[in-house]
């Protein structure tokens, strides 16, 4: 039987939970980690090499399912027929937002999380985005600085194995890299138009990404078999089911508990301590409690702020950890949406090869040395180049033969810049419990309260610009820009909610991710950023939470926890 107490619980499974499990396991602590929903089974769950022909709707998925169950799920860019098992069923988990305001939550509960579909993008902060809230007085200040953060990055990037291609920029750090994936030749071609024009204020490289190109740790390189949104049974990419969690269990001091639904956590104000956490069994609807001497919340930004505020007590009446007020405050995701694509002539004795998982990074160019005077912060592009396939028949005219024999030659080389940006901390964009609604294991759900601020729309706008420029100055053909309404939570990036600082009186966490109310609770998930950078933020989660962990278990061996 499962035992009741342990050294340490982690709740969530997925980039952090798995970062977390592994730290605390290594370093001598019995964990018990608990998911809110089901193991993972790569042999049948993954389904990146399965034919779209071997699908009931042949990947365009079953449209009367995802309007009844998957009605904000559907929204998400990874999700499709190959995907819909990782996400959650709306029903089941609903949440409320102001109809004129909406948050679109996107979420995947079982083993490993969103560590399963992530975009595996993985860009380090730098003291550009640590200092920006103290420079220009908005929010809190970071309680870290880059150099306490570094050796962590560091530490991740070699276990994970990250590809990318160095270039000693200060506001993006370098890691510890792989080989970096090439670029094709399209990108080459707007790469060189960009360095020729914009005197390395401006520069074009290969994404940094968590997937490997030589074989790290006994995983397999990519073989470049493209939709990895899908699951990879190679283990080419990083997923806490298949590097993290395995670190752990090798341990035999791991303990995964699936179907574990996390209500609240239990609280000693006696003690001034957590003692453990409630949980419903997702199967039997029967409640459980479980004990640890050290707890780490990893359930995601908005997961792990909901249990603090449904663990309200006498003491903390607004939720556990509370007493700046702070809780649930300061919602952040990154805006995104704003670019512009265009044709690129003179290859077309080029062709493509595989399907390479990766595209290209504009690293951050606005308001490094001179402030844009319509905006603060500043916004990276993604995207890449590529040629049309099969699929550009959908837009051509023609029926049959004549059809066949056009779609037989390659089509047009095309390039798009997709920007995304940073999105401020503001006390107006929090979340709340709704009183109202429970979910169905009986736990009041959140109300979300988040809009864009004139700052994140004329970034957008910003985008569209700065991309036409540089596809202009590429030689590119027939450039469409345009500035996308993607509703916050589409980038699925939620962050905020429980910031670190230095101060408890304006703050939740301090600077080790350990709540400043309660010394043996920890938050090391995107519940815990100060401000949101505008880089990808999963390395950053990854190495909080292993630094965290290492905190945690010193202070234990000082009796201090």
């Amino acid at each position: 039987m499962m035992r009741k107490s342990y050294d340490a619980i982690v709740v969530g499974s997925g980039m952090s939970g798995g970062w977390a499990a592994k730290e605390l396991t290594e370093r001598g602590l019995a964990t018990l980690v608990l998911e809110a929903g089901r193991p993972i089974d790569p042999a049948t769950d993954y389904l990146e090499h399965k034919p779209v022909y071997e699908f009931k709707f042949r990947g365009l998925g079953d449209r009367k399912e995802n309007e009844a169950k998957h009605f904000i799920q559907s929204k998400a860019g990874p999700f499709e027929e190959q995907t819909s098992q990782f996400f959650v069923n709306d029903v089941e988990n609903p949440y409320t937002f102001d109809s004129d305001k909406p948050f679109y939550w996107i979420r995947g509960r079982h083993l490993g999380g969103r560590s399963i579909m992530w975009g595996r993008q993985t860009y380090r902060l730098s003291d550009l985005d640590f200092e920006a809230n103290a420079r220009e007085g908005i929010g809190a200040d970071w309680p870290i600085r880059y150099a306490e953060i570094e050796p962590w990055y560091d530490y991740v990037d070699e276990f994970i194995g990250v590809s990318g291609e160095r270039l000693g920029l200060a506001h993006l750090p370098d890691g510890k890299f792989l080989p970096p994936m090439p670029l094709n030749c399209a990108e080459d071609v707007v790469k060189a138009g960009i360095a020729k024009h914009f005197g390395g204020e401006r520069l074009l490289t290969i994404g940094r990404c968590a997937i490997l190109t030589q074989r790290h740790r006994g995983r397999a390189a990519c073989h470049y078999c493209g939709p990895c949104w899908r699951g990879c049974i190679t283990r080419s990419y990083f997923n806490s089911v298949h590097v993290t969690l395995p670190a752990a269990q090798a341990t035999g001091r791991l303990t995964i508990r699936p179907f574990s639904v996390v209500h609240s956590v239990m609280y000693d104000e006696r003690r001034d301590r957590a003692t453990g956490v409630r949980v419903i069994d997702a199967n039997t609807r029967q409640p459980l409690e479980f004990q640890a001497r050290v707890i780490f919340l990893c359930a995601s930004a908005l997961e792990s702020t909901r249990i603090l505020l449904n663990s309200a007590n006498r003491r903390f009446p607004t939720g556990l950890a509370n007493s700046s007020g702070e809780l649930g405050r300061n919602l952040m995701d990154h805006v995104m949406g704003g670019g512009a694509s265009g044709t690129i002539q003179g290859l077309e004795d080029h062709e493509t090869f595989g399907q390479r998982p990766n595209g290209i990074y504009v690293p951050r160019f606005r308001n490094l040395k001179t402030g844009h005077p319509d905006f603060v912060r500043g916004y990276g592009f993604q995207g890449g180049g590529g040629r049309e396939g099969w699929a550009r028949g959908a837009t051509m005219k023609g029926f049959g033969a004549p059809l066949k024999a056009e779609l037989r030659r390659p089509g047009r080389w095309n390039f798009t810049f997709y920007g995304f940006g940073e999105g401020l901390p503001r006390p107006t964009n929090y979340i709340e419990i709704d009183k109202e609604k429970v979910d169905a294991w009986g736990i009041p759900v959140l109300r979300i309260h988040c809009v864009w601020s004139d700052n994140e729309q004329k970034m957008l706008q910003d985008m569209s610009l700065t991309a036409a420029e540089m596809l202009e100055a590429s030689g590119t053909k027939d450039i469409k820009p345009f500035v996308q309404d993607n509703a916050p939570g589409l980038g699925i990036h939620e962050m905020g909610t429980a910031r670190m600082g230095r101060d408890p009186k304006t703050s939740v966490l301090d600077a080790y991710n350990r709540c400043h109310d309660v010394k043996n609770l920890f938050v090391t998930d995107g519940a815990c950023m100060t401000s949101s950078g505008c880089q990808n933020p999963s390395i950053t989660y990854m190495a909080l939470t292993a630094r965290a962990a290492a905190y945690a278990v010193d202070q234990i061996k000082k009796n201090q926890l």
